[in-house]
């Protein structure tokens, strides 16, 4: 009675512990034809779509200008360092270096860095890197800020940019009374 009293626990046990890894190597089975069909995917996906970028660049622009503003001068006062993994790291911006390579020389006048055109509106300016310099981009390792735009508020940023072009200064000093530009 001891020896089957003993054996049964045992049995249990074995039986458990064969289910369970029946189950690992099941999910593991599953996990790796996900990946594998995922990269397949993604491969696919790019091969097809070289140079389509699912990412606005209005709104990466409106959430590098919140980090730059707002976080970068805490980092530097408090003496933090971001690490280079950092998802608001500048290496990691998508459109970073071709914001960098925005040349502004006057009210309607912009310049690519890169080939020296000239553009009369920074969206043209945005419209040529989109078609012709589009190769610069970093997709492998660079994200998307816009991605980020809904804890950073990014349309407060966009909105008070529209408002402000909307209004002309010294018509709302004389209009005051009618509220016609808030």
């Amino acid at each position: 009675m001891k020896n089957t009293s003993l054996f049964i626990p045992i049995l249990l046990l074995l039986s458990f512990s064969l289910q369970q890894t029946v189950q690992v190597s099941s999910f593991t089975q599953r996990n790796q034809e996900f990946e594998k069909s995922a990269s397949s995917r993604t491969l696919e996906q790019e091969h097809e779509h070289a140079h389509e970028v699912h990412c606005s660049r209005e709104r990466s622009r409106a959430a590098w200008k919140i980090i730059e503003e707002y976080l970068m001068p805490f980092l530097e006062q408090e003496h933090y360092e971001m690490s280079s993994k950092c998802r608001l790291h500048p290496d990691n911006d998508l459109f970073r270096d071709q914001e960098q390579h925005k040349i502004h020389l006057d009210i309607n006048e912009w310049q690519c860095g890169y080939c020296k055109k000239s553009f009369r509106a920074e969206k043209f300016l945005d419209q040529h890197f989109d078609n012709r310099h589009y190769n610069l981009l970093n997709i492998s390792g660079s994200k998307c800020l816009a991605d980020l735009c809904r804890a950073l508020h990014c349309d407060v940023v966009m909105d008070t940019k529209l408002s402000k072009t909307k209004c002309n200064p010294a018509a709302a000093a004389r209009n005051h009374h009618l509220w016609s530009c808030r």
